[in-house]
């Protein structure tokens, strides 16, 4: 999934200035998941910007709306009713889903409630953690299902720094080694013979920006409208 936090409400009401009616757009996927921008957060903030606003004598309204994923168009056909009536909209989904929105209405404001962090995994109630980069070369077959891109803070590929001690890391030292956790998972499974593999440099043409994949299946079908 992907986590975000919300942004500070100073910055997020700054960028509300001169905008008189807004509607407050939570996404009920990643971002509801991360208690970060699902329809019970898009509430608060639409409540505390609304007695900001009281407070400082300004004339704004704030109004909610929810839909189920902000990153997939159909879902965002749903607000067609709704958006128009508004100065701007304050999205509260990931990055994607913002310009998503932006895309759709693109004759109104579309402004970040959010700062889109990592993709992570819930490792427990209310803690999330980093756990893949998209870096495009996946090692986790090698590496015993533990990415050495997201987990070591250097990005070693090959095996631990001299950094390493007790098997903590350099950079903290509540931080495991993630090669040591490497090396300790394929060493339960029999397979330390990877570890002699040399792993080659990553392959940066690959993660060329802005990425984009068309599915094989598909091919045909977007090549017919080129």
């Amino acid at each position: 999934m992907i986590v975000a936090e919300r942004k500070g409400f100073e910055e997020i009401a700054a960028s509300l200035s001169g905008f008189r009616k807004v509607l407050v757009v939570g996404c009920g996927t990643c971002v509801a998941v991360c208690l970060t921008g699902g329809e019970k957060e898009a509430g608060l903030l639409a409540a505390q910007l609304d007695m900001a606003a009281q407070l400082a004598g300004r004339d704004q309204v704030f109004e909610v709306a929810c839909v189920e994923r902000q990153c997939d168009r159909e879902f965002l056909d749903e607000l067609a009713a709704r958006a128009p009536e508004f100065d701007a909209l304050l999205s509260l989904a990931c990055g994607a889903g913002i310009q998503f929105l932006a895309e759709r209405y693109d004759e109104i404001p579309v402004l970040a409630g959010v700062d889109t962090t990592f993709i992570g995994v819930n490792d427990n109630v209310g803690v999330w953690e980093e756990r893949c980069r998209s870096c495009q070369s996946c090692l986790l077959s090698t590496t015993g299902g533990i990415c050495p891109v997201a987990l070591c803070p250097k990005g070693m590929l090959n095996g631990p720094c001299g950094g390493t001690a007790d098997g903590q890391c350099e950079t903290d030292p509540e931080r495991a080694c993630a090669w040591t956790l490497i090396y300790e998972r394929l060493s339960r499974t029999g397979r330390l013979e990877n570890l002699a593999r040399l792993v080659p440099l990553r392959d940066n043409a690959r993660a060329s920006l802005p990425g984009r994949r068309t599915h094989p299946a598909y091919q045909r079908r977007y090549s017919a409208h080129a």
